[in-house]
């Protein structure tokens, strides 16, 4: 059995309308100043100002950071990074979607331990405690607030640096299903896909172990249940539960198995065509689920019998790589390099950059050139190969 090492670090406080808590729970640090960080459309949907209004309600003094969008760049984190030298914040507040909260977290980083963001690409670099942070999640989707990662892109490679250690980890996490429900339903597609991926990538890699499993398969059951009816019913809260459930579950995972080839993969494809991270990961988890289903159909029969107790491990790398383009039909994403107007010629230039990938080499089929390189041509036509 896999060895492991966890130490939670992040509380978890899980209802309806518990962002109102955000006041209290930020006062028990005794800050004199309070930045949240979250992006413009946290803003139109108004839960920037009910943080802003609970914060203020416990007499804290609060600054807010805007200016950064989906895939913080290096520049974006160094833009907060100045704002928090303005305003002196002791506690910072993520809110929003795995941006805002990656975006936080990178803020932090430089702002906690100097330097620029670069210097702590990588796991265990920072060289100072960091501030304490309360992460609110507004979709069922990254789960960044159970990890102690911040993934930032660099403004001139567009390369994504994974920047994780321990200090990173959110103090507590508030986990408020009423704030998902003004998700578009774009975002909600895209976000609910990413969970997925996470959970069905966790599940089968290297590093899993006993936890990890644990919360993988619990995840891709909550999330299997809630991601269909959140596309046809946006406003079933039940479902919206479901999914950002599903999403931390799938996102403690993360910080104790890591991901695979899917995500190695989506990321050049997002760096270099602006691809959103969901519809990349999304579109190129089908083939890696058949790829490791040579060697690990055993595994992944274990993770379909959350939804399908009769699977047999014969069968469960198709169906499940099945049940994943379903999914993506349904949320009328692409699944195909095709469908996204990506030309073949270029899949020589990604496969270079998905050996270059962190999580790539964590998967249980080792990701070599050749591998990568199928995994692209999966998702082209014979007619234009």
């Amino acid at each position: 059995m896999q060895s492991f090492d966890i130490h939670n670090q992040t509380r978890f406080i899980f209802g309806e309308g518990s962002i109102s808590q955000l006041g209290e729970l930020a006062a028990s640090y005794r800050p004199r100043c309070v930045l949240v960080v979250s992006d413009r459309g946290i803003m139109e949907a108004g839960h920037d100002a009910a943080a802003l209004q609970s914060l203020h309600d416990a007499g804290i003094k609060v600054a807010s950071f805007h200016d950064f969008a989906e895939n913080p760049t290096s520049e974006m984190v160094e833009a907060g990074v100045r704002k928090a030298a303005e305003v002196k914040p002791d506690l910072l507040v993520g809110l929003g979607g795995g941006s805002s909260m990656d975006c936080c977290k990178g803020i932090n980083f430089v702002y906690s331990c100097g330097g620029r963001i670069h210097d702590y690409h990588g796991v265990g670099k920072a060289t100072s405690d960091m501030l304490p942070m309360i992460a609110i999640p507004t979709t069922g989707g990254t789960g960044s607030e159970a990890q102690s990662f911040a993934l930032i892109s660099d403004a001139e490679t567009h390369v994504k640096m994974a920047c994780g250690d321990k200090r990173a980890a959110c103090r507590i996490a508030i986990l408020d299903p009423e704030l998902t429900l003004t998700q578009p339903e774009a975002v909600t597609a895209l976000t609910g896909i990413d969970a997925i991926s996470h959970a069905i990538e966790t599940y089968v890699s290297t590093r899993r172990n006993l936890i990890s499993t644990t919360y993988s398969r619990r995840a891709f059951g909550l999330l299997a249940r809630g991601f269909s009816r959140v596309l046809t019913q946006p406003t079933d809260l039940e479902a919206r539960c479901l999914m950002q459930m599903g999403a931390c579950l799938a996102g403690m995972a993360i910080e104790t198995s890591m991901l695979g080839a899917a995500h190695a993969t989506a990321n050049p494809l997002t760096a270099r065509h602006d691809i959103t991270h969901g519809q990349a990961v999304g579109m190129m988890l089908p083939a890696v689920i058949r790829m490791n289903g040579t060697v690990h159909a055993d595994w992944y029969a274990e993770l379909m019998r959350e939804v399908d107790p009769t699977v047999s491990e014969q069968e469960a790398p198709d169906r499940l790589a099945e049940m994943v383009v379903g999914w993506l039909r349904e949320a009328d994403l692409k699944i195909s390099l095709d469908e996204l107007s990506i030309p073949p010629e270029g899949i020589d230039t990604y496969v270079q950059d998905a050996l270059k990938q962190w999580t790539g080499t964590f998967n249980p089929v080792p990701l070599d050139a050749q591998r990568a390189r199928d995994l692209y041509l999966s998702t082209v036509s014979e007619s234009v190969r």
